[in-house]
């Protein structure tokens, strides 16, 4: 019994044909016709009933049926696996992070990624929001990490982790003493800012306006380091989220109360198109990491073509 005479025997029950079945599996007729007797020998059965141009499966034949559309879908199933297996291995991906995320959340995340698929060809691009986006959009990055808001249609993201904001305060500042504090208790004072062009900067801005606050800012930077560094010289108050808190920096952190003072982190990726196993691994990877922290998000979300 061959492969090839079980899927010539589908074809010509699915059909009622045996010119029709000939056609869908792209055999001449004759040589068709061939195989089925084969098979029939083999069983020592008739499988098939001919009525002239009709065709019946014969009681053999609809107990023969079943089994053999089985062994058809495990042998598809056994084959689909090793080609899936390969490309894991061997797979491409890359991903594009914000520079406020990228040196506090990627370490983890490649490290765990690397070590469950070593072959994999991993590239981080770090950029700011508008450059990770036209990635995606042109295809150049898999998957970006951003974070909130988003305005764009054509993206889908997933929550990956929600974080409060806190206040970065020199240690002899009159607050300093305090844990938490209200946005507006800070109005007055002198920021360190990052510079235009990073999100975080937005969301700084926002916070203040909301507790009409209007800052004056006597430092711009790229880094929260650099930003923690000034603090920590007196040149003035920043505003950081809580991944970037540095205990080893001379400040004072006090958590801020504002109800809309946090953060929240989502994967971004182009909505609607494919992916391949090994993208959706990193992303579902780092969807199961981020939900073992405290303030993660849920991630059952994560449609099938992804998650899967």
């Amino acid at each position: 019994m061959e492969i090839q005479q079980l899927r010539y025997a589908c074809a010509v029950a699915e059909t009622g044909s045996f010119s029709r079945a000939a056609e869908t599996c792209h055999i001449a007729q004759p040589s068709l016709s061939q195989q089925i007797q084969k098979l029939e020998e083999d069983l020592g059965a008739r499988l098939f009933d001919r009525l002239g141009r009709r065709v019946r499966l014969t009681e053999a034949g609809q107990a023969f049926l079943p089994h053999a559309r089985t062994i058809l879908s495990q042998l598809d199933a056994a084959r689909n696996s090793v080609a899936e297996t390969s490309a894991d291995t061997q797979g491409r991906i890359t991903v594009g992070v914000i520079p406020t995320i990228a040196p506090y959340r990627m370490p983890g995340y490649t490290a765990n990624f690397t070590r469950k698929f070593p072959a994999a060809k991993l590239r981080i691009v770090e950029e700011t929001t508008p450059v990770l986006i036209d990635g995606l959009r042109d295809l150049s990055i898999d998957i970006a990490i951003l974070a909130l808001p988003l305005r764009h249609k054509d993206l889908e993201t997933f929550t990956l982790h929600t974080e409060p904001l806190f206040a970065a305060l020199p240690k002899t500042h009159p607050l300093a003493r305090k844990k938490g504090l209200i946005m507006k208790e800070l109005r007055g004072e002198s920021f360190v800012m990052l510079r235009d062009g990073h999100c975080f900067r937005d969301l700084t801005i926002a916070a203040c306006t909301h507790a009409r606050i209007t800052p004056n800012i006597a430092f711009e930077s790229g880094q929260f380091s650099s930003l923690l560094g000034m603090v920590a010289a007196g040149i003035g108050v920043s505003i950081v989220p809580e991944m970037a808190v540095d205990t080893g920096a001379a400040c004072h952190y006090a958590r801020i109360m504002d109800p809309r003072a946090s953060r929240t982190i989502v994967a971004a990726v182009l909505r609607g198109r494919s992916f391949s196993h090994v993208q959706r691994a990193f992303l579902s990877g780092m969807a199961r990491q981020s939900s073992q922290g405290k303030k993660a998000a849920k991630t059952d979300l994560l449609p099938a073509v992804i998650s899967q």
